[in-house]
């Protein structure tokens, strides 16, 4: 809702205006096209996915996302499932390079390694991804929607170290996410890896606190 009051533009009536572009195009006016949950505690405080339908809207969040990793060498680009996949391969496309699925266990008929993990519901789950993509060394740019807990995004990190392709945090390489909550997982990840997300500072603490 205060993201909505503040961009009232950005929608008409009950639906998205597609056309519409404001004039100003601060960091994060996208924000707004986000829609808030409406179904109950069983799914999650906000769908991110109506941004995607604005074409200006994504090319924005893109190079919002995008733009501290200039000048970094990223070989490739790795999506979490499931909504990963859409800013991931987007991603990939505007950087030219490829595109790897971190998958939800039991997906893959090729040979994989898989990592347990707790998401920001707190069920257990577990990810892997396919042996065959990664070498030591390579240099991979994760991406996911978003980072509220950081459980999903640190098992896809260890995934990825695990087959070289993190070794080492220095590596010019890191995570970008739509917005990463100020929890301990996304405090801890913040401080390790190089980061990536659309949130202005004025708004993180409605983000944090799930506004």
């Amino acid at each position: 809702a205060l993201l909505h009051a503040q961009c009232p533009q950005c929608l008409q009536s009950s639906h998205m205006d597609l056309c519409h572009v404001p004039t100003a195009r601060e960091k994060g006016w996208y924000l707004a096209l986000m829609a808030p949950n409406v179904k109950g505690s069983n799914y999650a405080w906000l769908d991110p996915s109506r941004l995607y339908c604005h074409s200006q809207g994504l090319q924005d969040c893109l190079s919002d996302l995008l733009q501290p990793f200039q000048g970094d060498s990223v070989d490739m680009v790795a999506g979490i499932d499931a909504m990963g996949f859409i800013l991931g391969a987007a991603a990939a496309a505007r950087l030219q390079k490829g595109f790897l699925a971190i998958r939800k266990a039991g997906h893959l008929c090729v040979q994989t390694r898989a990592q347990p993990y707790t998401d920001y519901s707190g069920r257990e789950k577990v990810m892997e991804v396919r042996t065959d993509a990664i070498s030591p060394g390579l240099r991979i740019l994760l991406v996911d929607q978003w980072v509220e807990t950081g459980g999903t995004m640190r098992a896809a990190i260890q995934l990825v170290e695990q087959l070289g392709g993190l070794s080492l945090p220095s590596v010019p390489t890191g995570v970008a996410a739509i917005c990463i909550e100020d929890s301990e997982g996304g405090r801890w990840i913040q401080e390790h890896y190089k980061c990536a997300h659309c949130v202005p500072p004025h708004l993180q603490p409605h983000f944090n606190r799930h506004q």
